[in-house]
């Protein structure tokens, strides 16, 4: 099965193919398929909003999460600041105050 691309006007993953364009169905967005190419190939990180993340930027985790191994949780509303974005299964490298580093998902994350 063919993964089709977000429309990059306005994000919307409800996208076909004809021949060779990419159309959107909820905006009418039409864009060819080497400009699909070159926007897959960087990725796009994401906060649980839809906001684009980038490096350095400061978030809020939208729910309590709870530490494997040190038994500690992290609260709903704390910011974590200067975060790096990294390509592996935990998109977000940081450090917390009281926690030290670690690793979070996007998902459970808003920019601040």
């Amino acid at each position: 099965m063919t993964i089709l691309p977000r429309c990059p006007s306005c994000n919307s993953d409800l996208t076909y193919e004809d021949n060779g364009v990419f159309i959107c169905l909820e905006c009418a967005h039409e864009w060819s398929r080497s400009a699909a190419v070159s926007e897959t190939e960087a990725k796009v990180y994401r906060d649980s909003a839809g906001n684009i993340l980038q490096d350095g930027d400061t978030v809020t985790v939208i729910k309590d999460l709870k530490l494997k191994g040190s038994g500690g949780t992290i609260k709903m509303g704390t910011k974590v600041k200067n975060i790096r974005l990294v390509d592996s299964d935990h998109d977000i490298d940081c450090k917390i105050d009281g926690f030290g580093a670690m690793s979070l998902k996007s998902e459970f994350v808003r920019k601040a």
